[in-house]
């Protein structure tokens, strides 16, 4: 029972902190249009991108797929026309 409270302690405090960053972030972002800082918000803008171009560059998404080595079966043309699959019944 503990190490339930324990989880959900956890995901309430990382979505408050989702939610003080965004709005933090929102007002920052306010600021800088009401004082006409375009060109900052520029370059805030760029270096956020980037950030998250690196992030996906580096993250492991190729992880997931490691289960099977065999490629997945198209069955999207019997699916549409109504016909049964007949992937895999060839004997040759």
């Amino acid at each position: 029972m503990k190490t339930i409270r324990k989880v959900t302690d956890i995901k309430r405090r990382r979505k408050l902190s989702a939610i003080v960053w965004t709005a933090l972030l929102a007002i920052v972002t306010m600021t800088l249009i009401y004082f006409e800082m375009t060109a900052l918000l520029y370059i805030l803008a760029t270096l956020g991108v980037t950030a998250i171009l690196v992030i996906v560059a580096v993250a492991d998404l190729g992880r997931g797929e490691t289960h099977s080595a065999l490629p997945r079966a198209d069955d999207s043309a019997a699916i549409g026309s109504g016909i049964s699959s007949t992937y895999g019944t060839n004997k040759s």
